[in-house]
């Protein structure tokens, strides 16, 4: 064998991202959503918990993304798109969720998990204001996932 081929592969950890107010908002989101997990579990029916736990998971996985720069490797999407329909979709789910949730008040504890969803809503908006806001279809996609990422 060569020492040629004993090549280390290094994954780098933006820690920018974190002071970004783009990572604030994801902490922000996941911080929100481990809230209204936490009271729609204590809740005396806990029928939103797949909902809260779904989007905690896919709200992770988008922050591992970008807190590893994965988004610059796995090129085959466009990754600021797809974090968009999610929040799009997610504030769209979560509002009727939270809704539901305020309308039926099960308790006192699937009331703040109401409440709490329904600030998520608007942190998935403004998220999803921004990534719109920073998106646009006519630059080079290099130039455009640098500007999202900021």
């Amino acid at each position: 064998m060569s020492a040629g081929n004993n090549k280390t592969t290094t994954m780098d950890v933006d820690a920018a991202f974190l002071k970004s107010k783009r990572g604030i908002l994801k902490a922000a989101e996941m911080v929100t959503l481990f809230v209204a997990f936490v009271c729609f579990a204590v809740g005396p029916r806990p029928k939103y918990i797949a909902a809260t736990v779904l989007e905690f998971l896919i709200t992770s996985l988008l922050m591992l993304l970008y807190l590893l720069k994965l988004n610059k490797r796995l090129t085959f999407f466009f990754w600021p798109l797809l974090d968009f329909f999610n929040s799009v979709f997610a504030a769209n789910f979560f509002i009727v969720l939270s809704l539901m949730a305020v309308a039926t008040y099960g308790g006192t504890s699937t009331l703040v998990g109401g409440v709490f969803g329904l600030i998520l809503t608007a942190l998935l908006c403004v998220d999803g204001y921004t990534l719109f806001k920073n998106i646009t279809f006519n630059k080079p996609r290099s130039d455009t996932q640098s500007q999202v990422t900021q």
